[in-house]
C-alpha cells in the first residue's frame, strides 16, 4: 500500500514536484510565510469564519433560520474530529509514507514529519469545517471552501503530503459533514431550540436585539418574559369580582 505513488509517468507525483518546485524558487521569506499559513495561519481563518458566520445569523432572518444556522455550525467542528478519527485507521492501512521519504528532491519546509502521508489531516478537517459551515450557511460555506482548497495547496507546496493526500482528505472530510449531518442536525436542532428559549443561553443563539418572524409565522423576539409572582392573579381577579 505505500506504494501509491512511484517514480515514472505518475501524475500524482509529477504535480506535486510542480508545485513543490515553486518552493524552491521562491524567496525564504515567502517560504516562511507558507509554512505558517498551511500549518496554522488557515486554520485559524476557519475558525475566524465560523465565529464571523455565528455572529451573522444570530442577527439576521427568522428566530427559526438561527436555530438551524447555529446548530450546523456546531456540526462543523463535530464533524472534523470525527473526520479525524476516521482517518486514523485508514493511515494505519494505507501506511504511505510521506513524499519525503521515497523521492530525492522535495524541499520540505515543515520538518519532523514522521507519520504516514495518506490522508492529510489538515486537508481533512479543513475540508469537513468547511462542509459543515456550508450546510449552516452557503454564503460562508463558499469562503471556507476557498480556504480548504488553498490549505491543501500549501501542504503539496511544502512538500509534506502528495496531491492525492489531499484529495483524499477532501473527500473524507466532505463526506463524513454531508453524509452525517442529517443525523446531527436532528439531533442538534432540538437542544439549540430549547437553548433558544433559555434566559441563560438564548443569546448565543439568536441576538435579543433583533424581532424576528416566529416558528408559528407571528412577529416575536426570544425574550423571556419576567415570572409573575404568586398570588398577584388571585389579588387581581379579586378586584375584578
Amino acid at each position: 500500500m505505500a506504494g501509491l505513488a512511484s517514480d515514472g509517468v505518475n501524475p500524482d507525483l509529477s504535480l506535486l514536484h510542480d508545485i513543490n518546485g515553486l518552493a524552491k524558487d521562491a524567496p525564504s521569506w515567502l517560504d516562511r510565510t507558507m509554512e505558517f499559513t498551511g500549518e496554522y495561519g488557515i486554520m485559524l481563518a476557519m475558525v475566524l469564519v465560523v465565529f464571523w458566520c455565528w455572529w451573522s445569523v444570530r442577527r439576521r432572518g427568522t428566530a427559526e433560520d438561527s436555530v438551524v444556522a447555529v446548530a450546523g455550525l456546531i456540526w462543523a467542528p463535530l464533524a472534523a474530529g470525527i473526520a479525524l478519527l476516521v482517518n486514523i485507521p485508514i493511515r494505519g492501512f494505507v501506511e504511505r509514507p510521506r513524499p519525503f521519504v521515497d523521492h530525492r528532491g522535495i524541499e520540505v519546509l515543515v520538518a519532523g514529519k514522521t507519520d504516514y502521508s495518506f490522508v492529510s489531516d489538515h486537508a481533512t478537517m479543513a475540508m469537513a469545517l468547511a462542509a459543515g459551515l456550508f450546510v449552516a450557511h452557503r454564503k460562508f460555506g463558499f469562503a471556507a471552501i476557498g480556504l480548504a482548497l488553498a490549505e491543501g495547496f500549501c501542504r503539496v507546496y511544502m512538500g509534506v503530503h502528495y496531491p492525492t493526500d489531499v484529495v483524499g482528505g477532501f473527500a473524507l472530510g466532505t463526506a463524513v459533514a454531508l453524509l452525517l449531518a442529517p443525523l446531527a442536525l436532528a439531533l442538534l436542532t432540538p437542544v439549540v431550540s430549547a437553548a433558544a428559549g433559555s434566559e441563560r443561553t438564548g443569546r448565543l443563539v439568536r441576538s435579543r436585539r433583533v424581532p424576528a418572524t416566529g416558528w408559528a409565522g407571528r412577529h416575536e423576539t426570544l425574550d423571556i418574559p419576567e415570572p409573575r409572582t404568586e398570588g398577584s392573579g388571585a389579588g387581581e381577579n379579586d378586584l375584578a369580582a
